[in-house]
C-alpha cells in the first residue's frame, strides 16, 4: 500500500467535504455534538479555510486513490497545528494515518511542536496519537455529557 498526499485546491473541496462527512458520520451519530462535529460543516467552512494563507489541505491517497484528507494550520513560532485529518471508514485501520503523520513530519521538518485535538471517548484515535510521540496536554473541552474534546502536542527534536 502506497500512501501520499497531494497539495489540494478550491477544486477539491467538494471532494473533502464528502469524505469529511463519511469520515466523521459515525462520530456524530454517537456523540451527538451537532455544533462541533465536521460531519456537520457546510462546504463553504472548507472553501473559506482553503482561502486562508495559513492553511494547506491535502487529500490523502492510498494506491492513487483518495481516501482521506488533512489540514495544516500554521501558527506562530513554527507551531502547526492538524485539524481535521480523516481516513473514510472503509479505509480506517491500515496504517494510512500513521504514514500520513511521517510525510506531513518530513514536508514541515522545520516544526517545532505540532498539536491536535480529539475526543477523549475514541480511544483508537489517543493510541495512535500517543503510538505517533503526542503527549496528552491540558486543554479539556466538554462538549456534552457523552464527548469531552482534549490536546495533544508533540515537540520535534531540533535538527542539526
Amino acid at each position: 500500500m502506497s500512501v501520499s498526499l497531494s497539495k489540494s485546491g478550491l477544486e477539491d473541496a467538494a471532494v473533502i467535504h464528502a469524505m469529511q462527512i463519511k469520515a466523521f458520520l459515525p462520530l456524530l451519530e454517537n456523540y451527538r455534538d451537532y455544533d462541533t462535529s465536521p460531519a456537520n460543516e457546510p462546504i463553504d467552512l472548507i472553501v473559506n479555510r482553503m482561502n486562508q494563507s495559513f492553511t494547506q489541505y491535502y487529500l490523502i491517497n492510498s494506491d492513487d486513490e483518495a481516501v482521506g484528507a488533512i489540514r495544516i494550520v500554521k501558527r506562530d513560532n513554527q507551531v502547526y497545528r492538524i485539524s481535521p485529518l480523516f481516513v473514510v471508514p472503509e479505509h480506517q485501520g491500515k496504517g494510512i494515518a500513521q504514514q500520513v503523520f511521517a510525510i506531513i513530519e518530513q514536508k514541515y521538518s522545520d516544526a517545532k511542536r505540532w498539536e491536535l485535538a480529539t475526543v477523549l471517548q475514541e480511544a483508537g484515535n489517543c493510541h495512535l496519537y500517543e503510538k505517533m510521540g503526542y503527549k496528552r496536554t491540558e486543554f479539556s473541552q466538554v462538549v456534552n455529557d457523552k464527548m469531552t474534546l482534549i490536546g495533544y502536542e508533540k515537540i520535534m527534536e531540533i535538527q542539526r
